[in-house]
Parts: C-alpha cells; sequence; structure tokens
C-alpha cells in the first residue's frame, strides 16, 4: 500500500509539475510575441534621407533601419496630406471608403472661398474624425493582450477621438492640432504633454517618453507608435545644426535659382535649407535613441521597427523646406512627390535575401502586416483594402492589385482636386475641374514628366474606367463648381505668385545661407519668427 500510495503521489505531482510547465510555457509564449514599433514621419520626403538618396541631410539612424531591414521602393501613403494617410495606417482602408479625405480642419464647400484661392470648385466634405466604429490597429493588438503606446502627432479628431480613445493605453501629446503649436522647443502649447525645461528639444523628448514606455513594458509585448511632429513647419533648428548644414550647403556649391513655377505655386528645387536640415537630423538623432534603448534593453531581436512618412516633402507651400526631385511634386500634389514615402520594414528573425521590394505598398497595408507578423488572425472586413506585405517580405510573388487616391480638394501647397489609379508600371490622374486626365509609366518615367494618355488612349479609358467604378462603388464626394469663380481674380492672383512670392523665396533662400543670419535672439523659434 505504502508503495502504490508513493506512486500515486509521484504521479500527482508529475502532473502538477507538466500542467505548471505547460502553463509558464503559454505564459512565455505570449511575452514572447514580437513587439512593435512603429515610426511615423511627418511630411517627410521620398529622398529626404541619405539612404534614399540626398547628398544633403545625415540619416544614419533611419537608413540603418533600412539596411537592417527591407525597404520598398515604392512605398505609398494613402494621400498627399496628413490625416487621411494617418487614417489609413490606423484602418487598413483608403481615404474614400474611411472619408476621412483631407487634413482634419482643412474648409471645404462655400466656406473655402475665405481662402480666398478663387478656384473653380468648392471642395468637397470629409469625415471629420476616426469613426468610432473601426476596429484601429491600436484596439487590434490591445485585445490580443498588448500594451499600447502614443507619443507625437495624431490630427484624427479632437476631445472624444484622441488616441487613448482608439486603443492607445497611453497618449503623450497627441491630439486635434497637426503642428507643434508651441514649435519644436519648450515652452510647448500642448495640452496632451507635460511642459519640459526650457528649451527642451520636442522630437528628442517625444523619443525620450517612448523609451520611458518601452522600459516600463519590457516584460509584455508592447505596440509603441512614435509619431513625430517633425519634420512639419514651423521650420527650427539649433545654431550649431544650421552652421553646420549652411557650410555644407556652401561648400558643395549654391545653385543660382532655388525654385522653378509649378502648375500653381513655386517649387522648390534644391536641397539646401540648412533650418530643414538640422530638423531632419534632430528626428533622426532621435530614432537613434530608441534604437539605441532597445538594444541595452536586448529588445531588438524581438521587436518589429517600422518607418514611413505620411505625405511627401513640402516643395511648395508652407516652409517650402525640400526638394522631391527627381519625382515631381511634394505635399499636396497628385505626383509622385507628394505620395511616395519612405518605407521600411524591419523584422530581425526574418531571413530574406531581399532587401528592396519594388512591389507598390501602401499605408493601409501596414494593418495586415502586423497582424500577420505578430500571430495575430486578419480581419479582412476591418483593412479591407490593405494587403499583407509578409509575402513579398519572405521573397514570394504575390498578385497585382490597383491601388487607389482620391483628394477632392485643393492643397494649401499646389495641389489640385484629383483621383489616381495606380497598376503596374501605369498610372492614371483625373482631374476634377475639367475632367482632363494624365497617364504616365513609372516604369521608364518616375519624375512623371510625358503625359502619355493621348498615346495610349486604350489603357487611360480602361484605367479610367476602373478608377471611376470603384469611385462610384465607395460613393466618395466629389467637388463641385464655384457659381462665383472670377477667373479674373485667379490669375490675378497667380501673376502675384509669379512676381512676388516666388522672388521673395529666392531672397529668404540666399540669406538664411549668409554666415551672419540671425532667424531670432535664442534660436529657439529659427525662421518661423524672422
Amino acid at each position: 500500500m505504502e508503495i502504490r500510495k508513493s506512486i500515486c503521489i509521484a504521479i500527482f505531482l508529475t502532473l502538477c509539475f507538466s500542467s505548471c510547465r505547460q502553463a509558464e510555457d503559454t505564459a512565455q509564449n505570449v511575452t514572447r510575441r514580437p513587439n512593435v514599433l512603429f515610426i511615423l514621419a511627418d511630411d517627410l520626403g521620398y529622398h529626404d534621407l541619405s539612404y534614399t538618396g540626398s547628398r544633403y541631410y545625415e540619416t544614419p539612424n533611419i537608413d540603418r533601419i533600412a539596411r537592417e531591414g527591407v525597404s520598398f521602393t515604392q512605398g505609398y501613403a494613402t494621400c498627399q496630406v496628413c490625416s487621411p494617410s494617418r487614417a489609413s495606417i490606423m484602418t487598413g482602408q483608403f481615404t474614400a471608403r474611411h472619408g476621412i479625405t483631407d487634413w482634419i480642419g482643412a474648409k471645404t464647400g462655400v466656406e473655402w472661398r475665405e481662402k480666398k484661392r478663387y478656384s473653380k470648385l468648392l471642395p468637397a466634405d470629409y469625415v471629420h474624425s476616426l469613426p468610432a466604429e473601426h476596429e484601429t490597429l491600436a484596439e487590434a493588438l490591445k485585445k490580443e493582450g498588448y500594451k499600447t503606446f502614443f507619443a507625437g502627432k495624431w490630427h484624427l479628431g479632437g476631445e472624444g477621438s484622441h488616441p487613448e480613445d482608439h486603443g492607445f493605453d497611453i497618449n503623450i501629446g497627441g491630439w486635434d492640432v497637426g503642428s507643434p503649436k508651441g514649435g519644436y522647443f519648450a515652452p510647448y502649447d500642448n495640452p496632451k504633454l507635460k511642459q519640459g525645461d526650457p528649451g527642451e528639444n520636442l522630437s528628442l523628448r517625444l523619443a525620450g517618453e517612448t523609451l520611458e514606455f518601452i522600459k516600463n513594458h519590457r516584460d509584455s509585448s508592447f505596440f509603441a507608435f512614435l509619431s513625430f511632429y517633425a519634420v512639419h513647419s514651423p521650420l527650427e533648428t539649433s545654431k550649431d545644426k544650421w552652421e553646420k548644414y549652411r557650410a555644407r550647403a556652401v561648400e558643395s556649391g549654391l545653385a543660382e535659382k532655388g525654385y522653378a513655377m509649378e502648375r500653381e505655386l513655386p517649387i522648390r528645387r534644391t536641397q539646401d535649407n540648412p533650418v530643414y536640415a538640422g530638423l531632419v537630423e534632430t528626428m533622426d538623432d532621435a530614432v537613434g535613441i530608441v534604437l539605441g534603448g532597445l538594444e541595452e534593453l536586448g529588445l531588438s531581436e524581438n521587436t518589429i521597427v517600422i518607418f514611413t512618412s505620411d505625405n511627401g516633402g513640402v516643395a511648395s507651400g508652407d516652409g517650402f523646406a525640400t526638394s522631391n526631385l527627381p519625382l515631381r511634386g511634394g505635399k499636396g500634389y497628385q505626383w509622385e512627390g507628394g505620395i511616395r514615402e519612405p518605407y521600411f520594414i524591419r523584422v530581425p528573425w526574418l531571413e530574406s535575401n531581399t532587401k528592396e521590394i519594388t512591389v507598390p505598398a501602401t499605408g493601409a497595408d501596414f494593418y495586415p502586416t502586423i497582424l500577420e507578423l505578430t500571430g495575430i488572425a486578419p480581419n479582412p472586413s476591418q483593412h479591407v483594402d490593405g494587403m499583407s506585405l509578409v509575402p513579398l517580405l519572405h521573397g514570394s510573388e504575390v498578385a497585382e492589385r490597383p491601388l487607389f487616391w482620391h483628394y477632392p480638394h485643393y492643397g494649401n501647397q499646389g495641389g489640385e482636386p484629383s483621383s489616381i489609379i495606380r497598376l503596374g508600371q501605369w498610372k492614371l490622374i483625373h482631374y476634377w475641374e475639367d475632367g482632363r486626365q494624365e497617364l504616365y509609366d513609372l516604369g521608364s518615367d518616375p519624375g512623371e514628366q510625358a503625359d502619355l494618355s493621348a498615346q495610349q488612349p486604350e489603357i487611360a479609358q480602361q484605367l479610367s474606367d476602373r478608377l471611376q467604378t470603384w469611385l462610384n462603388d465607395m460613393e466618395a464626394k466629389k467637388p463641385i463648381p464655384d457659381p462665383l469663380y472670377d477667373e479674373e481674380l485667379y490669375l490675378r492672383r497667380r501673376a502675384r505668385l509669379e512676381n512676388e512670392v516666388w522672388p521673395g523665396l529666392e531672397e529668404r533662400r540666399m540669406k538664411q545661407l549668409q554666415p551672419d543670419w540671425q532667424p531670432n535672439e535664442d534660436w529657439w523659434g529659427s525662421e518661423v519668427n524672422e
């Protein structure tokens, strides 16, 4: 009896030990789910990184993400301005589907006349906050046990539609305003961000907050969304960085002219703005803080890192900050300079010989891609327009698909109300002012210099039919003619831009590159107070 009793006790203890080990393994599997660090720049152009071809800006930390991961050389934002693109990342949908088609706060309808743009159309209305019925990427991850964190620019709605209302446990600095109201140096003017010491840098502060969150949640799976306000205007930097990049621009040889006239506004054609360059480098420094922290904490090998931007670099309007050449246009524009972005994904455990992928990808693809990489079941009814890029990361092929853009608005930077379809190497732009179309072969003409709509009418018609069918299926809102349009007022404005604004920009550019240039007394306000 004693022997049988001992055997029973031994079996019982073995079963208990096995159950405990099984429970422990299950818990470890949950914690071993990969972390996700998503880094989103604001208004950073495709060629604003040394990795993507800039010989002026220095971005070693962001470049490192590309070198250690995979770069999508034809990665796109879903819109040429910020709020719609950000909504697409959160929802996995194109802009016409989720309804946020312009930056939140932009004028529409008859209120557009207040801008004194004297345009032919009244811009369409749009959804003014991220709808609560969407299960955001943050909510999908949170539901699976992830700790979720947001820092920086939100611009997807006001009270009731802030990051904490859409799945983020912690929100540092995200609210309804799309620019750093207090500038890039404390004191800040942001109700979601505790005041920093005078002169503290905003980008570095957001990086520090992100790293602090990671330290506090190193033992659980986390989703950290670092959404820089940089490099949105106002353009600000420190004096030492201005001096560094002023010297570099001068040593490289200054172009006599820095601008040309695009269809609606002057557009910058040179990368030699020392203030903007310093702003870019400081953002890169901030990225380095977070990447370095991941390494020190031993988390790099279990953390997916993604980097992209929400629209193209600002070449016209706002700060006239950078040039996107050889891509045409910039933020607000319907051409590649407005929508093609740096698009990097680093998955440490992924073994792939593919470092650069030429298949077009879009901001709506991040949602299903992250779900698959983290082992979470897809939600196709939510990320209906997005496609998981994981097969491409493994070197496999995927079926060709159309990408769509819908922007029934005028951009502050010179863009026109338009809708776009890209399929294969072909890109068709439909303009709502007069119904004209442009067709480009991006395979041979990425700079969109040769409109082939007349030479390739069949291709243009096929793409146009497909675009219009999609817009009708989406019940997309469209701009309408303004009965008060006055062409004479429009032409007067155009003449002022060409004869006064353009020369003024050239003069300001050269002043900024003089050794005695002083934007203000303390260098905290930089060019904004010039």
